[in-house]
């Protein structure tokens, strides 16, 4: 089966990494991957989100599957395109992209399948939580205490475009719950937990995501979860039309009344897919793939026993600044042959150098037989890199050192 990646972050070079392994693969493409990413798969300079270069580079591989990384070419309907032109794609149309594009219709969509989610609130008064009501790569939300941070939230989600959603304020502990999709029925991916905030002990602002572990070993009955909040979802995407194919993920608050949908994504999460592919077992391709043919039947990706702790890698201004270019990194072979998986997300290749190229650099993914030793061995890794101007959290996964 040829294979076309599309993204070019640590994402989509886990992906590229856990696809390799499938028996079923003659060929796997990226557009635009990375230098991590052309380690597995053969790299076209083509941008996830031309989808018109994305179309004519799959039909002229003749893929079998074009599997879409990132939710900016999705919500743009990049799928769409691909299936009109009998391409088989997972991932879904722009239709129920939105589930992810639109926290309004999100909204909508939850409370049509009676999937509990935070109330949303007529106006900002705080505690509260205020969204960018379209994408804003895991940037877009902002937990308000007071009315100082209402202020300051209002402003930042306004400089991201479009219009505010306002939702209490809930408490508990977060978990992003996977799933995959053939637009009827859905396969358990499994569970991770992401740690979005730049600074140790959560403090600072949201960026796209500094670290994950998993398995959560406190959390029950992920199955239950899946059929009783993703299961309904599609239901109800697909009884709209507009059948949901790819992943889906749904980002959870486990309160004192029980789990609430903070939001959902149309596609794998990054940093959480970095420890996700390390436990996986089975064919991946295979089920994507079957997904994309519109028939799960039979299909299963358990997860392997054991843990896996990444510990994201950033530049110095990151977030405020995404664009950390030209700093020379070093150890990255090291960190492999200790066993560590090491996956790019802004890296690229100057004379042979490899340098900094974006603000998330790399995600560091440590295993072992459980989390307190997937953390020491991601650690061990982290400090053999090193790029100029590194930063990184020291507490991934310190709950269960």
């Amino acid at each position: 089966m040829k294979v076309l990646l599309v993204g070019s972050g640590a994402r989509e070079h886990a992906l590229a990494w856990r696809l390799s392994q499938s028996a079923r693969l003659s060929e796997l493409h990226a557009a635009p991957g990375n230098p991590g990413v052309a380690a597995w798969a053969t790299c076209h300079p083509v941008r996830a989100d031309d989808g018109d270069g994305l179309l004519d580079l799959a039909r002229t591989l003749a893929v079998d599957l074009v599997v879409v990384g990132p939710e900016g070419p999705l919500v743009a309907g990049i799928a769409d395109a691909l299936r009109h032109n009998g391409i088989a794609v997972f991932g879904p149309g722009a239709d129920a992209a939105r589930i992810e594009g639109s926290k309004s219709f999100a909204k909508e969509v939850l409370f049509a399948a009676g999937v509990p989610t935070a109330a949303e609130l007529a106006r900002p008064v705080p505690p509260c939580v205020v969204k960018a009501d379209g994408l804003a790569a895991g940037k877009g939300v902002f937990v308000c205490a007071t009315e100082d941070d209402v202020k300051e939230a209002l402003r930042d989600a306004a400089a991201l475009g479009g219009s505010v959603v306002v939702e209490q304020s809930l408490d508990g502990p977060e978990v992003s719950l996977f799933a995959i999709s053939d637009g009827t029925s859905v396969v358990e991916l499994g569970e991770a937990q992401d740690l979005k905030r730049i600074g140790d002990g959560d403090e600072g602002p949201n960026t796209g995501g500094m670290g994950a572990y998993a398995p959560l070993t406190w959390l029950d009955g992920a199955d239950d979860l899946v059929d009783r909040i993703h299961q309904p979802v599609i239901d109800e995407l697909a009884r709209r039309g507009t059948p949901f194919v790819g992943c889906l993920f749904a980002g959870l608050m486990l309160t004192a009344d029980g789990p609430r949908v903070l939001e959902f994504n149309a596609r794998f999460g990054d940093p959480e897919t970095q420890v996700l592919m390390p436990r996986l077992q089975g064919d991946l391709l295979e089920a994507l793939a079957a997904a994309a043919q519109g028939d799960l039947g039979g299909v299963a990706v358990p997860a392997a026993e054991g843990a896996a702790v990444t510990v994201v890698l950033a530049g110095p201004e990151y977030p405020a600044r995404s664009d950390y270019t030209g700093a020379s990194i070093d150890g990255i072979a090291a960190a492999e042959a200790s066993g560590a998986h090491v996956f790019h997300g802004g890296t690229a290749l100057h004379d042979g150098r490899l340098v900094t190229n974006g603000g998330r650099i790399l995600s560091v993914t440590g295993v072992g037989p459980d989390v307190p030793a997937a953390r020491r061995h991601a650690y061990a890794a982290v400090e053999m890199i090193s790029f100029a101007g590194a930063r990184y959290r020291h507490d991934i996964a310190a709950a269960h050192a």
